[in-house]
């Protein structure tokens, strides 16, 4: 249960939910907000950090500190305007700025804000940078430094040097920084990419005893999507390193695993009664007033939803869009391989909640059986989230082996809201608690199922 409306009923106001969880295979930088509607346009957002258990080792030595670095676009409408906007068919069209935690650069006096963080002369410190907005991929970037990679969205990287990084939305990276330039102030710079009209927040970082400014010459932000391809490109899975689990990230060789299945799955920009929608494979999701979850465990599932409205491939056919509920089925413990293609000229960035994932390749045009000769077979590094450049395809690979129905959704939040999404069911026959947990007792229950009787515990065996 990971609190989207596919498996969560929405907690009511004036009342309150416990989420008891465990991070038992996962490390690194993470962050939470608000699914439901536009509220995460509202904020709501905060960091997540996991360690390492103490006798697992860590590639790097421990950081004399350690930053969030949340940094979005900002709107000024309210979650409430923006939903009303997309929902009568019109655009929420750009964003009036962008935050650097919360902060614009500058305060209601038009004053530079006070300094952010404050770095040691000498000293090393660990900056976990998250995109937590709604539709623009970000720049990163600290002026007259240099960045080492160690981490993204949960796994060790090589330790790869970086001037700038191209963060998207929905994705996570940690840094170390060393503090060894000239102690004065320094700009942390955030600038909007794939835009005509670039827009830049800024925040301060302190050299600690120094009293000099920052320099106003900001460091340029890069141009054009082939300059981010490159970068995604550079990243590496640090095969070595142990994560959440003893053993090296490596000794998963899932390069070496047979495919058991291909999903192309292609977004589309479209009209449903003269009102914008956006579809996966011609489908555009919308909730049910019963979670998709909810349902299946109480067995109601084939008078709540219908299972694989859409194909593993979509239809060549040009058919109007279907608005419906948007579930596939997977088989419990396969090695999937699933292609995203995106025909249109905006960047995408896609999630799939309760799994991480192997980025096997990236490329222009459309994706063919002969891309898999560009894959990355041996070191792309597991992450969660993932961008599709602009007339592009870039394809993933996993096992489902995490028992649950979990939401692949587009991280632009407006194409999320207008059906941009999908639920994958990954049911274990077993029924058994080792690969899933009975419903947790203070769940909260709503539309068919609010009165129904718990169904038979899950075995333990």
């Amino acid at each position: 249960m990971d609190g989207v409306p596919g498996t969560n009923c929405p907690i009511l106001p004036g009342k309150n939910f416990t989420y008891h969880w465990q991070p038992k295979d996962q490390i690194g930088s993470y962050y939470y907000f608000p699914s439901l509607g536009m509220q995460k346009a509202a904020g709501g957002y905060g960091g997540i950090r996991i360690n390492s258990r103490l006798l697992i080792p860590v590639p790097f030595d421990p950081p004399s500190d350690d930053y969030h670095v949340l940094i979005g676009d900002w709107y000024t409408k309210s979650h409430k305007d923006l939903a009303r906007l997309l929902d009568s068919g019109r655009s929420i069209a750009r964003p009036a700025g962008i935050l650097i935690n919360g902060k614009s650069g500058k305060n209601a006096d038009g004053k530079v804000d006070a300094p952010l963080f404050t770095m040691k002369a000498g000293k090393v410190y660990r900056y976990r940078i998250c995109n937590v907005g709604i539709r623009t991929s970000l720049n990163f970037r600290i002026q007259g430094h240099k960045m080492k990679l160690v981490e993204m969205d949960g796994s060790h990287t090589m330790q790869n040097v970086y001037e700038s990084l191209d963060v998207h939305v929905g994705q996570c990276y940690s840094v170390l920084v060393t503090a060894d330039k000239k102690p004065m102030d320094y700009y942390m710079v955030v600038s909007t990419r794939f835009m005509k009209e670039v827009q830049t927040a800024k925040a301060v970082i302190h050299y600690a005893g120094s009293n000099t400014p920052p320099s106003k010459v900001l460091p340029k932000v890069p141009t054009g999507w082939g300059w981010s391809l490159n970068q995604w490109r550079s990243f590496r899975w640090n095969l070595s390193a142990s994560a959440a689990r003893p053993n090296p990230q490596g000794s998963y060789h899932y390069g070496q695993i047979n495919i058991t299945r291909t999903i192309k799955l292609v977004n589309q920009r479209t009209k449903v009664g003269g009102k914008v929608r956006y579809a996966i494979n011609g489908v555009s999701h919308v909730d049910t007033k019963t979670p998709l979850k909810l349902a299946e465990y109480f067995g109601i599932a084939e008078k709540t939803f219908e299972y694989n409205v859409i194909g593993d491939v979509p239809s060549a056919a040009r058919v109007p869009a279907k608005i419906s509920p948007n579930v596939i089925n997977t088989e419990f413990r396969t090695f999937v391989e699933i292609v995203f293609e995106n025909p249109e000229k905006a960047i995408q960035s896609y999630h799939l909640d309760g799994y991480s994932f192997f980025a096997a390749g990236m490329g222009p045009g459309t994706w063919t059986p002969q891309s898999r000769r560009t894959y990355n077979l041996l070191d792309t590094v597991s992450r969660h989230t993932i961008q599709v450049y602009p007339k592009s395809w870039t394809a993933i690979m996993l096992t489902f082996d995490n028992a649950g129905i979990w939401n692949l959704c587009s991280e632009s939040w407006d194409r999320r809201h207008l059906g941009q999404q999908l639920y994958v069911s990954v049911i274990s026959p077993a029924r058994s608690l080792r690969d899933e947990y009975d419903i947790p007792t203070n769940a909260l229950r709503c539309g068919n199922v609010l009165d129904l009787p718990l169904p038979p515990p899950y075995i333990n065996n």
